[in-house]
């Protein structure tokens, strides 16, 4: 296998920006995952389960490693101000680096979500990825649904990433310890920019055909440098 793109999502939850090379470390894609956005009176981290329009705002990182977020109206921004008028409620910012205390919200009931469903729960204290530093999809297990759905990684040129599961893998010049299947949530199920619509057949799909997996999940052994290209094999 080869890595036939490669995407990192600089604000959990946000649109993610495309590159053809990044350094891949312990804490996944050099400007993955480094920023999200919490409530400011509940301190709960905001993702596109409880609040989709997420979804219709992009994050790129700068090159001095700070953040700009691009609304859906075109207007690009950085400061807490405007990103709480966008979403109409005080939010903040914040760096992974800010250890304050990390809940997200879930859906225990996928079909009709209802209100006492939901559930909170404690994230990862490194960078603000669900679990695993990073993950690795191919365009074969995704089927007919749309990869932005999925907001892997690394994208495979062709199938058989599930079969890497409790290996270890050489991706570019990274050393990677393919850990476990991504499960899915009511995340993927959720409309984006591009003509992706609300959609909850894919997460059904994902339950009845895959145990409700799809893309793998790893821990970075041995940092490097990771190309579009690059070989995706056997350490």
């Amino acid at each position: 296998m080869r890595v036939a793109e490669l995407w990192r999502y600089p604000v959990k939850s946000l649109r993610g920006e495309p590159v053809d090379a990044a350094e891949l470390g312990p804490q996944g894609l050099h400007g993955d995952r480094q920023w999200a956005v919490f409530d400011a009176d509940t301190g709960l981290g905001l993702t596109g389960r409880r609040v989709p329009e997420l979804l219709f705002a992009a994050a790129r990182v700068r090159e001095d490693d700070t953040v700009e977020i691009t609304l859906p109206d075109g207007r690009v921004i950085a400061d807490d101000e405007a990103l709480s008028s966008w979403l109409g409620r005080p939010v903040e910012l914040r760096k992974a680096s800010d250890h304050r205390p990390r809940q997200y919200e879930n859906a225990g009931d996928t079909e009709t979500e209802a209100p006492d469903s939901w559930y909170a729960f404690t994230g990862s204290d490194a960078g603000f990825h669900d679990k695993l530093a990073v993950t690795l999809l191919s365009p074969e297990s995704a089927g007919s649904a749309a990869l932005a759905r999925f907001r892997a990684n690394v994208i495979l040129d062709r199938g058989g990433e599930d079969l890497l599961v409790g290996t270890k893998v050489r991706v570019g010049e990274a050393l990677v310890t393919v850990v476990e299947p991504v499960p899915r949530c009511v995340m993927v199920t959720r409309p984006q920019p591009g003509g992706i619509e609300l959609d909850r057949d894919v997460l059904r799909r994902i339950h009845r055909e895959r145990d409700g997996v799809l893309a793998v999940g790893g821990t970075v052994e041995r940092a490097g440098v990771v190309r579009i290209g690059d070989e995706v094999g056997p350490a």
